[in-house]
């Protein structure tokens, strides 16, 4: 049976990475566990949201096979399946993987492609699945995003950020990825909505979740380096991200 998975996208700079460590917690306190995190960013940052040390990324293991690293005796598929093994950080509750990229100038679709056939080995073990995707819609035209039951998209309160949203919304639909359903929610939200905003989602036939105002603790823990994982539960803005979650994911 496949997991319930979740996958974030956006433009960069809405706070993605931050609202998919606040699903990973969302998820322990209802006790819907274990979960596989994925960083298919390939700046890859949702370790130090979630407070983990990274073994090694899907991206490197490829780079190791590209430069003959491959020890005498095994084959590649071998080393690979051990490589990709270590990449995976274990946990209490969630175990994360990373994509992360080649090295030097290029496309970096062969690191998507080890990466979706080994979720595609490893999701069974699994009832639940968050994909922090990167800025943009790489991930979807690469079809690295598949069977998504939930996209959530994340914007801030610009027109811009809102557009893009409704862009990789409607890629996602176009490409037939088995999406099942969709939301927006506007996050670092200085103000309201606009009225132009709320008519460019409504237009699109998106389900607008809400907005986060921007928060201080959340901004202190940002700049100090602190696992945002770790907010409290008392904070107004894991409160309000938690009561948008329960109203539109069905866990």
């Amino acid at each position: 049976m496949r997991p319930y998975s979740i996958a974030l996208a956006g433009k960069g700079g809405t706070g993605k990475t931050t609202l998919a460590g606040m699903l990973i917690k969302y998820l322990i306190q209802k006790e819907k566990t274990p979960i596989l995190a994925v960083d298919a960013d390939a700046n890859a940052n949702f370790n130090d949201v979630l407070g983990v040390e990274i073994n090694g990324t899907l991206g490197e293991a490829r780079e190791s096979m590209k430069k003959g690293s491959v020890p005498s005796g095994m084959t590649k598929d071998v080393f690979m399946s051990m490589k990709m093994q270590e990449s995976v950080v274990e946990t209490q509750h969630f175990d994360l993987i990373v994509m992360g990229r080649p090295e030097g100038a290029g496309c970096y679709c062969a690191a998507n492609t080890l990466l979706t056939n080994f979720l595609d080995r490893l999701t069974d073990n699994y009832p639940y699945l968050i994909m922090d995707n990167e800025a943009g819609m790489e991930h979807i035209s690469r079809l690295t995003t598949r069977n998504v039951d939930v996209m959530m998209l994340v914007s801030d309160g610009s027109v811009r950020g809102v557009t893009a949203a409704v862009r990789i919304n409607d890629l996602a639909k176009s490409l037939h990825i088995g999406m099942g359903k969709s939301f927006l929610i506007i996050n670092r939200a200085k103000t309201e909505p606009s009225e132009k905003i709320l008519n460019i989602i409504q237009d699109a036939g998106i389900d607008y979740a809400g907005y986060l105002p921007a928060d201080d603790t959340v901004y202190e823990f940002d700049m100090n380096g602190k696992a945002t994982i770790d907010l409290p539960l008392n904070n107004k803005f894991v409160q309000a991200v938690f009561s948008i979650f329960d109203k539109q994911l069905n866990v």
